[in-house]
C-alpha cells in the first residue's frame, strides 16, 4: 500500500512485531529521553547513477531495526553525516502537531550542502515526519512538558574506503517518545567551562548539525559530568573567551532591564530552532533582543554586579533550562541555590504555550500531523 504525503508516495510496510498496548502504556508512563523508540522507521534513498545525475527514491515506512551496512560504507570511515532533531506534541483535542518543521529541514540542507550530502527536498522531510507519526501516533505521550522527540538523519552508505563524497545515501527518521531531558523537577542547572577542549573551528562544521561535533564534545562533557554538571560551555579561546555554546544547547542572558544577549552566530555556532524562536517570542512580549560577541570576563562581572539577572539554555529536546553555576577548578559563578527566574519561565510558559496549542500560535509555526 502506498500513501502521498506532500506530493510525495511513501510505500508502507507495517511492522509485523509492533508492541502492545500494554507495552507502549509501560514505556509511555516513564518515557526517559531517547531510551525508547516507536515500532517504524520512514526511510528515502539517495543514488548516483551512471550518468553522474543523483536523486531520491524508494520513499517507505517500515519496521524499526538494525540497519543493514557494508564494513566499508563512507559513513563508518569518514563521518559523512547530518541529523535533525525536532518535536511531535499531542494537543488537548487529541490531534499531533510539529513545531517549525519548515525550518528544521532548511537547516538539514544547510548541513548537508556543508558535508557534501545531497540536500533532501522539503516534501521528502516533511512527508517522511508526517507518515512516521500516522504509522506511530499511538506513541505521541500527553503528559505535561512530554512529546514525540523525532530524530531525521542521513548517512553516506556507499561501500568504497576513497576519500570523496558518495554517491549512495539513506535519509531516515525514527521516533522516541521524551520526557523532560534533564528528569524530574526544573529547576537551574551546573555548567563546567571547557578551559581546554573546543566544540569546534573557523572554518569547520561548527554551523554545521553533524555527529562530529558532538562526537568531539563528549570529552569535555564526561569532565563535566565529574564535577557535578549537566552540560559544558565551549569559548572561543582566541577570541577573549567568547561564549559560544554549550555541548548541545545555545545559551541566553536575560540583563537588569529585561531584554535578552545572546551570542552572534559566528560560523561556529548552530543557529538552534529552538534560539531563533526564543528571539521572535521575547520579541513579542516587548523584551529588546541583542545578538553580539559576550565574553566569559562579562558573564562574570555581569553577574557580580548585577547587569546579568538570569542565564538560561535552551535546544529542542530541553526546550529551555535555567542555568544556575558556571565553573570550572578556578571559577564559581552564580549560585548553587538559584531559582529559575521569571523572565526564562515567561519565555518558557509562552514558547511551550504555543508548541502545545495552548497559546495562539501568530507566527504560522505549528503544522499538524495527524
Amino acid at each position: 500500500m502506498t500513501q502521498t504525503a506532500h506530493g510525495v508516495e511513501f510505500t508502507q510496510q507495517p511492522s509485523a512485531t509492533p508492541k502492545s498496548a500494554e507495552e507502549r502504556a509501560a514505556i509511555l508512563a516513564n518515557p526517559g529521553f531517547g531510551d525508547h523508540f516507536t515500532d517504524h522507521t520512514a526511510i528515502v534513498d539517495y543514488t548516483v547513477d551512471a550518468s553522474g545525475q543523483g536523486g531520491w527514491h524508494d520513499a517507505r515506512i517500515e519496521a524499526y531495526g538494525p540497519i543493514m551496512l557494508d564494513p566499508s560504507a563512507a559513513v563508518l570511515h569518514y563521518g559523512q553525516e547530518i541529523f535533525e532533531g525536532l518535536k511531535a506534541y499531542r494537543h488537548a483535542d487529541g490531534s499531533i502537531w510539529s513545531f517549525r518543521p519548515e525550518a528544521n529541514a532548511a537547516r538539514m540542507n544547510k548541513s548537508a550542502r556543508r558535508l557534501a550530502l545531497p540536500e533532501i527536498p522539503a516534501e521528502y522531510f516533511l512527508g517522511a515526519i508526517r507518515e512516521l507519526v500516522a504509522a506511530d501516533k499511538e506513541w505521541v505521550p500527553a503528559g505535561d512538558g512530554e512529546a514525540l522527540y523525532l530524530r531525521p538523519f542521513m548517512i553516506a552508505t556507499e561501500a568504497f574506503l576513497g576519500v570523496r563524497a558518495a554517491r549512495e545515501v539513506s535519509f531516515r527518521v525514527i521516533a522516541s517518545p521524551a520526557g523532560n531531558y534533564f528528569g524530574g523537577e526544573l529547576k537551574p542547572i551546573s555548567i563546567w567551562i571547557s578551559r581546554e577542549y573546543a566544540r569546534a573551528g573557523r572554518g569547520g562544521t561548527g554551523a554545521a548539525k553533524c555527529g562530529g561535533n558532538y562526537a568531539a564534545s563528549l570529552i569535555a562533557q564526561q569532565e563535566a559530568e565529574a564535577n557535578g554538571c549537566k552540560q559544558v560551555l565551549f569559548l572561543d579561546q582566541f577570541n577573549d573567551n567568547a561564549v559560544e555554546e554549550l555541548g548541545g544547547m545555545n545559551v541566553f542572558f536575560v540583563m537588569k532591564d529585561g531584554s535578552l544577549v545572546t551570542p552572534a552566530l559566528s560560523g561556529t555556532i548552530l543557529e538552534g530552532v529552538t534560539r531563533s524562536s526564543i528571539i521572535q517570542v521575547a520579541k513579542d512580549m516587548g523584551r529588546g533582543v541583542t545578538e553580539r560577541k559576550i565574553t566569559l570576563d562579562e558573564w562574570r562581572d555581569g553577574v557580580a554586579s548585577g547587569d546579568i539577572a538570569e542565564v538560561f539554555a535552551c535546544g529542542t529536546a530541553a526546550v529551555i533550562t535555567p542555568i544556575g553555576v558556571l565553573k570550572d577548578a578556578t571559577e564559581f559563578i552564580g549560585s548553587e541555590d538559584a531559582k529559575a527566574g521569571e523572565t526564562t519561565m515567561a519565555i518558557r510558559t509562552r514558547l511551550l504555550g504555543i508548541q502545545t496549542g495552548t497559546v495562539e500560535d501568530t507566527h504560522g509555526w505549528l503544522t499538524r500531523l495527524a
